[in-house]
């Protein structure tokens, strides 16, 4: 087996463990997603998915920062409170995604040796505009997630990476989980509400 399979077994295994710790809502999941996302960043960009391995650097200062933020938080509990997102941040949204997937694309296609530079970006922009909608607490991100893991299933297939293929269908999965979850606290927050 050779070296590059080895690390994506890896990156596969820290990836299932880092999700899994993190529904535990457990300290750890913050070193297991560190390494998964360092291996993956080289893995993605061994092949050419610069977009990919730009998305994983800012997962790790996410990832370092959480982790900080855990360690040094207090013990206070406070109510996460979901939202939708209003027309207006829509109004945004869309041309921020259009524009960054096509100046993204374009500047990989013609800068640089990327692989799939336009569906590479698309999935990237379309990632980092989730992880934006999460740190807003909108219910749509899920929708989103699960819009990028079909993408990345198709393009980690492409680039003949099977086992990354399998955690973006994983990833996809958790996604309809915590839209579910998430629209359940919605209508309890309604129903509080009145």
């Amino acid at each position: 087996m050779t070296f590059f399979r080895w690390l994506e077994i890896t990156g596969f295994l820290f990836g299932i463990a880092g999700v899994w710790l993190t529904i535990r809502k457990s300290i750890w999941c913050f070193p297991a997603g560190i390494v998964n996302v360092l291996i993956t960043a080289y893995l993605v960009f061994d092949k050419k998915l610069f977009a990919d391995t730009l998305q994983q650097l800012v997962y790790f200062v996410l990832l370092v920062t959480g982790w900080i933020f855990w360690l040094t938080k207090k013990k206070e509990q406070q109510e996460i409170k979901i939202e939708t997102t209003h027309k207006k941040e829509y109004l945004v949204m869309i041309p921020v995604f259009l524009a960054g997937s096509f100046l993204m694309g374009w500047i990989l296609n013609n800068y640089s040796t990327a692989s799939l530079p336009y569906a590479d970006s698309l999935a990237t922009v379309l990632c980092f505009i989730a992880q934006w909608m999460i740190a807003k607490r909108k219910i749509e991100n899920w929708i989103l997630w699960m819009a990028s893991n079909p993408a990345y299933i198709v393009i980690y297939l492409i680039k003949e990476m099977p086992l990354y293929a399998v955690l973006s269908g994983v990833y996809f999965l958790m996604a309809v989980a915590g839209y579910l979850e998430w629209k359940k606290m919605l209508k309890e927050q309604h129903e509080n509400r009145d």
